[in-house]
């Protein structure tokens, strides 16, 4: 991505008076990020719910057992990850091309910062490619239309919503943006989901008070509904599980205790 006037003006975009999802995240994840509204919000989610760091820890760990299993086991090239935040460590492209460099990733966001930030997404290798879009998860045709650009749809793509259709207030509109991607993707491809639960009363607390921060609701589901977004798929064993118990690939007992964050992996038939 270009620097210089193009990459100011997309910052000059950025809201720095109210708190965003993307950016609280990336404090908790130990980025660098981030602005004091951001800092003040999540300070306050963690006073109530003290694991949240270790939930955001989990979510990315997650990210990368799944793109892992997808490159590795699966075989797929194409991933589209939707509601991507902002750049970290081992993000998809990063995890999908040391499998498999010949791997495309389109990413998709509606925050500014990550806009600004998303040239660090854009790197790949040769025989790869990545591409950002900006838009939001509501807009499920528009995300279609501009990933066609890199993306094949025509053969077999990764679809990633990790963390962001709980943002959708309504549960049977977040159902129909899934469905919506899926069917115009063919025979298989995958969806991977993540989402927090309303397992953990305290989690659930603590997001009461992170929606009113500023920053997009977010909508804690039932670990069944979670599920529902993979109704019509062949479910990945082990099926719609903690995130830390989705093919672990090390012991990690510090993760174990995590129950708010469910996720899974389905095939379209």
């Amino acid at each position: 991505m270009a620097e210089g006037p193009e990459k100011t003006e997309k910052a000059a975009r950025i809201d720095t008076s109210v708190a965003h999802s993307a950016r609280i995240w990336d404090y908790w994840t130990g980025g660098k990020d981030y602005y004091e509204v951001d800092r003040e919000a999540g300070d306050r989610i963690l006073a109530v719910y003290p694991d949240m760091a270790v939930l955001a820890r989990v979510g990315r760990h997650f990210i990368g057992r799944t793109v892992r299993y997808l490159a590795a086991e699966a075989g797929i090239r194409q991933f589209l990850d939707i509601g991507t935040g902002l750049p970290t460590v081992d993000n998809t492209h990063e995890v999908a091309q040391r499998v498999a460099p010949e791997s495309r990733i389109v990413y998709t966001d509606n925050d500014p910062l990550v806009l600004a930030h998303a040239h660090a997404l854009l790197t790949s290798t040769a025989e790869g490619a990545t591409a950002y879009v900006e838009a939001d998860v509501e807009q499920p045709d528009r995300i279609l239309e501009a990933a066609s650009g890199t993306l094949d749809l025509s053969r077999p793509v990764a679809v990633m919503l990790m963390g962001i259709l709980a943002h959708v207030s309504d549960y049977d509109e977040a159902r129909a943006i899934v469905r919506r991607l899926m069917d115009a993707l063919p025979s298989g491809s995958y969806l991977a989901v993540r989402d927090g639960t309303d397992t953990d009363p305290r989690y659930v607390k603590a997001l009461e008070g992170y929606n009113r921060s500023g920053a997009v609701p977010y909508h804690p589901r039932s670990p069944e509904q979670v599920a529902g977004f993979l109704d019509g798929l062949e479910v990945v064993e082990p099926g719609v599980v903690p995130c830390p118990q989705w093919r672990p690939e090390a012991p990690d007992m510090e993760t174990r205790k995590v129950i708010a964050l469910y996720g899974g992996v389905g095939r379209k038939p």
